[in-house]
């Protein structure tokens, strides 16, 4: 039979450490408390417990419907406990070490619909050069899916962006090329911004503000903001919405996985899965049509 009679007196005695170090909030020692008094009301003996037992148990409060970042937390405060009783009370092996929380479902990203982001980007010609160059971002944006970090590093004359062919060549993450096309509306707004395009002496940026130097990140987003309420839309936009939104919207009417991968620069297909979430009868239909053994009898 399990020996519960040492168990909150540790407890006890680790939560009043803790709160002595006034390292914690109120809230989160109370979370640490719930947790490990949850911890005891499972397996009272402490020196008992055994890897495979708090899996179980970690198991069991999911399927109640404890969110993954809750079981996070909690296995937290348990390894915490276990370091502090194999500091001062002399336990042997933790048996929270190693084991993680089931993963959280990953979030849908942020896209326009089609009408939305006609409704950005369909306007009348614009003769200031900061609302020529801020059309000419967003559309290179929305038509080649690119990372702002992307979009702020071209450079106006080394080749990697050809308007005649429609093609814009950029460095990603992991220090990967890949080459993007460009849409029609895309470079029409590009040529008008090359057009009165003013540059520092020395200036190699494409995109340059009112001093002639390189765009920062932060100014796009925020005249990317700026733009949209300008133009009635209710969601708050960002550059990553126009990347999702060209993932969106090619899928939608493509189907074809690889090549939005590759246009994305993603080094794995599985990050370039959670787009297809968002229309999931549509490629159900391609794969019913296509697979060999989805077909229904």
């Amino acid at each position: 039979m399990r020996s519960r009679s040492d168990g909150p007196t540790l407890a006890a005695d680790y939560l009043n450490a803790l709160e002595h170090q006034r390292r914690l909030s109120p809230a989160t020692l109370r979370n640490y408390a719930h947790a490990i008094h949850a911890l005891l009301n499972f397996h009272g003996d402490l020196k008992s417990l055994e890897p495979a037992q708090v899996r179980r148990f970690i198991a069991t409060l999911h399927a109640r419907g404890l969110s993954p970042r809750t079981l996070a937390l909690t296995l937290s405060a348990w390894r915490g406990f276990y370091r502090w009783l194999a500091r001062h009370r002399g336990f042997g092996a933790n048996p929270v070490l190693g084991i993680r929380a089931p993963k959280a479902a990953r979030p849908l990203p942020k896209a326009l619909s089609v009408e939305s982001t006609e409704q950005l980007l369909n306007e009348e010609a614009q003769d200031q050069p900061a609302l020529i160059r801020d059309r000419a971002m967003f559309e290179l944006l929305y038509s080649s899916g690119l990372r702002l970090g992307e979009l702020i590093a071209l450079n106006a004359h080394d080749g990697r962006l050809d308007l005649r062919e429609g093609e814009v060549t950029v460095t990603g993450k992991g220090a990967k090329t890949r080459s993007v096309p460009i849409g029609a509306s895309a470079r029409a707004a590009l040529a008008a911004w090359l057009a009165v395009r003013q540059a520092a002496p020395g200036e190699k940026a494409l995109f340059v503000g009112a001093r002639g130097r390189r765009i920062s990140a932060g100014t796009v987003g925020a005249r990317l903001r700026r733009w949209a309420q300008r133009r009635g839309l209710r969601e708050r936009v960002h550059p990553h919405m126009l990347r999702h939104s060209f993932a969106t919207h090619v899928l939608q009417s493509s189907q074809d996985l690889r090549a939005v991968q590759e246009m994305l620069g993603h080094a794995s297909i599985s990050t370039t899965q959670v787009y297809t979430h968002l229309d999931y009868q549509a490629l159900a239909k391609v794969y019913d049509a296509a697979h060999p053994r989805a077909k229904k009898k």
